[in-house]
């Protein structure tokens, strides 16, 4: 498990929002609620350094969060925050329930069949309306859904996660 300090990306400022200083964010897992559970977050400034911003309201907004920052009135006072990513840091986010993990830990793992087939890494996640699929590269690319038949286990401190793939999935 990362340090507690760690930042961990969770979205993008994709514009403002009314001309009171609020901007749009768009979650990366497709889960608002992480979002406006913070009161500060963290946003990559174009040189890549994290600047940190006091939360003063945040509400969901369809997909999106709505964020009110302290001391931002104007619409003026946000537009160079717009394409800017969002962290927060480890220690801020709510803890999960059992059997429940953040995108950033399960990014990097090894994934692998119960028969001990060795698939790759996974290295994306794309959240759908009905379950996330794992994007998992190795000698090719294989989309894995997240359901709990197919995801058998997650170790994350072995850095692996087995799988059942449903008959079919690894055929070319």
């Amino acid at each position: 498990m990362p340090p507690a300090n760690t930042p961990v990306l969770l979205g993008k400022v994709a514009g403002t929002h009314g001309i009171r200083g609020q901007v749009r964010v768009v979650p990366y897992s497709g889960e608002e609620t992480t979002i406006i559970s913070l009161s500060s977050i963290l946003l990559q400034g174009p040189d890549g350094t994290l600047e940190s911003f006091e939360v003063a309201n945040a509400v969901a907004h369809g997909k999106k969060v709505l964020l009110a920052l302290r001391n931002f009135e104007s619409i003026n006072q946000v537009l160079h925050l717009v394409g800017r990513e969002l962290y927060a840091r480890r220690n801020q986010l709510p803890p999960l329930p059992p059997d429940e993990y953040y995108w950033c830990d399960l990014l990097g793992l090894e994934v692998a069949t119960v028969d001990g087939m060795t698939l790759g890494t996974l290295a994306d996640i794309i959240a759908t309306g009905s379950n996330d699929v794992y994007v998992v590269r190795g000698e090719r690319e294989y989309l894995i859904p997240a359901l709990d038949d197919v995801i058998v286990a997650i170790d994350l401190d072995a850095g692996t996660m087995t799988v059942s793939p449903p008959e079919g999935l690894l055929d070319l």
